[in-house]
């Protein structure tokens, strides 16, 4: 489920220029079933809404591979990892092998952005809707092996997302000082269930991570106001004076 039929005012296109003089990025995963053309207008809604996001944001929006999929009677689509259980709910069954395979595609975004525009990983912000933003969820708050260095994100945003593997969640100091995290549910979510927000929040916060939660009266799509939260946090995760934005819970 994409962005499609939210309209907000939109501004020009931002350019993509390699010449531009980027401030930070933003890695956006689409959900389940879709692809990266169901979110890609968010690179025109959020400066239309904060307009010192306009063209100094280096958007990303890689797809997902067609994989079978399970609860979908084992037919391909586009996904990030397998689903088992539906609705989603707090202890539905994980793909661990799907997950981590997501993880790697995300890194590969990330690195690109890296090579071709000279942007830190600390400037790069990292998000998702749905699956999509599990997917972004574990790629940010996720331990590496012990042979490998952590680089936290700049900040995390997950819209209609869930935690997974919450079992072996081992959030490291960095990510847990580093890298906000801006999660917005809708209340009335019958695919991934709105409990799967306070579940998420309170493994999070339990690790350090400094969360803002908001919720919305609708199903398992976008909001208004949730572009608007979205827009006012990259603002302060990308652009603002290096503090964490958005600290409070609006739940």
């Amino acid at each position: 489920i994409g962005i499609a039929g939210f309209v907000l005012r939109q501004a020009s296109a931002m350019s993509t220029s390699t010449t531009s003089k980027y401030k930070g990025a933003v890695v956006f995963l689409h959900g389940l079933g879709d692809s990266p053309a169901g979110w890609s207008s968010i690179e025109q809604v959020l400066p239309s809404i904060r307009p010192s996001l306009q063209d100094k944001i280096k958007y990303s929006f890689p797809a997902a591979p067609t994989i079978p999929i399970t609860i979908n009677g084992g037919m391909e689509m586009p996904g990030w990892f397998d689903l088992f259980d539906w609705p989603i709910a707090v202890g539905s069954k994980d793909d661990e092998e799907g997950l981590l395979r997501s993880i790697s595609q995300i890194e590969e975004a990330v690195e690109k952005i890296q090579r071709d525009e000279g942007i830190p990983k600390s400037k790069i912000v990292v998000g998702g809707f749905s699956q999509g933003g599990a997917a972004a969820l574990l790629a940010a708050y996720r331990a590496k092996g012990k042979d490998k260095t952590f680089e936290p994100y700049a900040g995390c945003v997950g819209l209609s997302a869930w935690l997974t593997l919450p079992e072996s969640l081992q959030v490291p100091q960095e990510a847990a000082e580093k890298t906000p995290l801006l999660w917005c549910h809708g209340r009335y979510d019958d695919k991934v269930l709105f409990e799967q927000q306070s579940f998420g929040v309170a493994k999070l916060k339990e690790s350090g991570v400094k969360v803002t939660d908001t919720s919305y009266d609708i199903g398992h799509e976008s909001h208004p106001e949730e572009m608007a939260a979205f827009a006012d946090f990259l603002e302060a995760a990308l652009l603002g004076d290096g503090e964490n934005p958005n600290t409070g819970s609006e739940l």
